[in-house]
């Protein structure tokens, strides 16, 4: 029985709490309608950041807050923690893990992206990536423990191994890893071992494409390209990964006329990190929509689900295309596509026209490390120490919570004039690289 009918107000489950379904519940806030916003963890993410708290410049609360906290004080919203293994749009209905059924008026899916290895899923062991604080912790005790094996160890193939760092894929997130990285050894454990100097460590972005940064403008592509050079970071166009196991991985050449037998390369790395792509969230497959080829849904203008005007689609899940080209899966482009869905539902129940999406473009930005970035605001090309800063305060602007953001500036402030990053503890057994990162 429908909410109308029950004379209540029209239920929206919102199915995500990243950047599009919290600005969706927000957006929200002052309508008549009851909201179950579902998450499997119990917090927002800033995912811009995750690479910081990765190579360990920022904690796990610096970038996260709890769902119920952020949403404490609007009462249309009830959080619930669980995951949604089914959906029948006939009965309006979503089944949770464990039991429990939620009826629904109104359902927006926005639960994300995952990575993708592009059919190679046993690579994924090996070669993690980067979209949770779960990641994002598992890899901050990689990185360490390969300096701390390194420094224990006396074979010197052994300690090469473990002193070679490589990033698959030359995005944002490659780029960033990879610069960070690379400062970390150079600057952060100077002095720190007796046996081995981290000065030494090799790392390698490796990027199937022709340049790093590909959806930038070219000219700031190559001075991202240069910057990392000149923090030390070896960066490979043009070579595609063929194989990754926990001893190295295998390089061949990607492009037309290459020969793969004769271009192929291997690697003994013990660290390899995965920036490569990424695949929508299998809860598009619950749906009776068509999908591209990465999984994501393909919506209607409004964002809706096509035979579905009650079912809408928003953030990395969806996708969308505007003057011939795909909406990029980046965090302004999930709050705009949340808001846009907030007022189709409120549309839809006042009887109108639900407005079509607009994606309004916010420019890119790319850190590449200590007061080095690339910046691109429609035209307007900036690069190394003012890239940097401007890059520092978007993302500061935009940390949910007073706190975090004073946090984050007082780390920065402290990493800037010691070249030190707080959060350099490793947990769980030493002995173990793939020991599960705590909670």
């Amino acid at each position: 029985m429908s909410a109308h009918e029950n004379h209540l107000p029209p239920h929206v489950v919102i199915v995500g709490g990243g950047f599009a379904g919290l600005w969706a519940t927000r957006a929200l806030a002052r309508d008549d309608v009851r909201i179950t916003l579902i998450d499997r963890r119990n917090h927002h993410l800033f995912q811009p950041l995750l690479y910081q708290v990765a190579t360990a410049g920022l904690s796990a609360p610096d970038i996260a807050a709890p769902l119920r906290h952020i949403l404490r004080r609007q009462r249309n919203v009830e959080v619930r923690l669980g995951e949604v293994t089914g959906i029948d749009t006939g009965a309006h209905r979503v089944s949770l893990a464990g039991g429990g059924d939620l009826d629904y008026d109104y359902l927006l899916l926005a639960s994300g992206a995952t990575h993708a290895y592009f059919g190679n899923d046993n690579w994924a062991a090996h070669a993690p990536g980067l979209k949770t604080l779960d990641d994002a912790l598992g890899i901050r005790r990689r990185l360490l423990l390969a300096f701390e094996h390194a420094e224990a160890t006396d074979d010197p193939a052994e300690r090469a191994a473990w002193l070679n760092f490589a990033v698959v894929g030359g995005g944002p997130t490659g780029v960033e890893l990879a610069g960070t990285l690379a400062e970390i050894a150079r600057h952060t454990l100077k002095n720190e071992f007796r046996h081995i100097d981290p000065a030494e460590a090799k790392v390698r972005l490796v990027e199937a494409g022709p340049r790093v940064l590909a959806s930038f403008p070219e000219s700031l592509s190559e001075k991202a390209r240069r910057q990392l050079e000149s923090l030390g970071v070896e960066v490979m166009t043009g070579r595609a990964v063929e194989d990754i196991d926990a001893d190295g991985y295998t390089l061949g050449r990607s492009g037309p006329g290459s020969d793969s037998n004769r271009d192929r390369e291997r690697v003994a790395a013990r660290t390899v990190l995965w920036a490569a792509g990424v695949a929508a969230s299998p809860l598009g497959a619950l749906l009776d929509a068509p999908r591209d080829r990465a999984g994501r849904v393909q919506v209607e203008a409004d964002l809706s689900v096509p035979g579905h005007p009650d079912v809408f689609v928003a953030g990395d899940l969806a996708s969308v295309q505007q003057n011939g080209k795909p909406v990029p899966g980046v965090a302004p482009a999930a709050k705009q596509m949340g808001a846009c869905v907030a007022k189709a539902i409120r549309a839809r129940i006042a009887g109108q026209k639900a407005p079509a999406f607009r994606y309004r473009d916010m420019g890119n930005l790319a850190t590449i490390g200590r007061m080095a970035a690339v910046v691109d605001l429609h035209g307007v090309k900036l690069s190394g120490l003012v890239a940097w800063w401007f890059w520092l305060w978007v993302h500061v602007l935009f940390l949910i919570g007073f706190r975090n953001r004073l946090v984050v500036l007082i780390n920065w402030a402290w990493a800037y004039w010691s070249y030190q990053r707080h959060a350099r503890i490793i947990f769980g057994r030493p002995d173990s690289v793939d020991a599960s990162p705590p909670d």
